[in-house]
């Protein structure tokens, strides 16, 4: 049973296992066809937030859900019937990605599966000559990570990755601002994730009626190490490494990703991580506090750039959501959306220098205040990401945040797990493109 277990899983993931191609099936979509769309994992991401976009938006753009693929028998019914209520019509359900992309049903799909899955199955969407909207994040491994990013740019298909801040008006204004020269060059950004929630992540009433026969555990393992059935690990992957990062994958990758749309950089110079499971003994891996420091700047001059202020805890909600950019003249604040002067260059001790003032203008961001909760964001927020993304399965342009954007955000959470898992400060090898902690290559799941 072993071996075949290890066969099942090793031959899944092979990038090249499938037995079609974008050549062998994809479909030329002309202007007036049709988009057939399934879902990859039936979760409450994809239930409360992206199928209502979806839903208003399908009949205007000529998009059509026709498929559910799911590994859990539970959430397949459950789909099934949602989306039957919701749509009005009924879908085809699939027990694994396989059945569904070969019974050629499909020109895109929702991915919203376990964090650690978004990679491959992007992968197996691609190669199955389908289009992607990628949750985040994008990658738990750099391997994974330089993978999907590879087939992706060679594919020519439309790849959305969650992160729906790039569709939003009060993000894109603050985006112009700095990159117009306007705010002068960041020296600082505060960032801040709280919540103080027992139930985050948990679920214990589906842990206790989840069995090994109702899932498909190997191909929910995919390419993490073997190990026994855990209903826990498989309902609440967020609390356990190596399925996911946690407070990293979830969250600060968001907030990252505005720092590397914002500055222009790729990822950070070198990361810093403290913090543990000080509120939530319930067995989790993941920590329930955590903080990290991040350096960014130029590779060739280590005397210019700014740090990157992470903090997130469980166990307290104080303060709530905050991205604050600093530069010598002021501050925006993409909670108030406010650009002003607060702890700009003030004449008294500019003069005292023999330097003139440096302040900003006080002003108002002009868009539309995107108000946060702890499930990453606004349903304006989400309505205009996947909007513009099946826009651009239609126009064929490259969307607002492109495979790119997701392998960025994918190095900065993984310098940061890294360095929490490890204790020590990591940096990025640009030629091997992986992380590299005390002198070494990381290897995330050895230590």
């Amino acid at each position: 049973m072993t071996s075949r277990r290890k066969f099942l899983r090793t031959s899944a993931l092979s990038l090249g296992a499938l037995a079609f191609s974008a050549k062998s099936y994809a479909r030329i979509i002309g202007s007036n066809d049709r988009i057939r769309v399934g879902v990859i994992g039936f979760s409450d991401r994809f239930k409360y937030s992206l199928l209502p976009p979806f839903a208003a938006l399908q009949k205007e753009l000529n998009f059509e859900m026709v498929a559910l693929s799911d590994i859990w028998n539970r959430r397949r019914e459950e789909g099934q019937a949602f989306l039957k209520e919701k749509l009005g019509h009924d879908v085809s359900i699939f027990k694994n990605n396989e059945a569904l992309y070969a019974s050629k049903s499909v020109d895109a799909v929702f991915i919203s599966t376990a964090d650690f899955q978004h990679a491959l199955h992007t992968i197996e969407a691609v190669d199955a000559g389908c289009d992607a909207y990628t949750e985040k994040p994008l990658a738990e491994t750099m391997s994974d990570a330089r993978a999907v990013l590879n087939v992706v740019k060679n594919s020519g298909k439309i790849v959305q990755i969650g992160s729906q801040r790039r569709s939003g008006g009060n993000y894109q204004a603050a985006a112009d601002f700095i990159k117009a020269g306007k705010f002068g060059p960041i020296v600082m950004v505060e960032l801040m994730w709280n919540v103080n929630q027992p139930g985050r992540w948990r679920r214990p009433e589906l842990v206790k009626g989840l069995k090994e026969s109702d899932v498909d555990w190997v191909r929910f393992l995919m390419n993490r190490p073997f190990e026994s059935f855990d209903a826990r690990k498989f309902v609440e992957y967020r609390l356990f490494w190596p399925y996911s990062s946690g407070i990293p994958g979830q969250w600060m990758s968001h907030q990252i990703d505005t720092v590397h749309w914002f500055s222009g950089l790729a990822h950070p110079r070198s990361v810093v991580a403290n913090g543990g499971i000080y509120q939530w003994k319930d067995g989790r891996k993941n920590p329930d506090t955590l903080t990290v420091v991040f350096d960014y700047g130029p590779e060739n001059d280590p005397d210019s750039g700014f740090q990157v202020q992470f903090t997130s805890r469980f166990s307290n909600s104080a303060g709530e959501t905050k991205e604050l950019y600093y530069s010598n003249g002021g501050m925006i604040n993409l909670d108030t959306n406010e650009i002003s002067d607060k702890g700009g260059l003030r004449e008294q001790e500019a003069a005292a220098m023999g330097m003139k003032p440096n302040l900003l203008p006080t002003m108002k961001i002009e868009a539309p205040k995107v108000v946060y909760d702890a499930n990453t964001g606004s349903d304006t927020l989400t309505f205009a990401h996947v909007k513009n993304w099946m826009e651009c399965v239609r126009s064929r342009k490259q969307p607002n945040a492109p495979i790119e954007a997701g392998y960025q955000h994918s190095i900065a959470n993984l310098m940061a797990t890294a360095a929490y898992w490890t204790g020590q400060r990591v940096s990025f090898d640009e030629k091997k493109q992986d992380i590299v902690a005390g002198g070494k290559v990381w290897k995330p799941f050895k230590w």
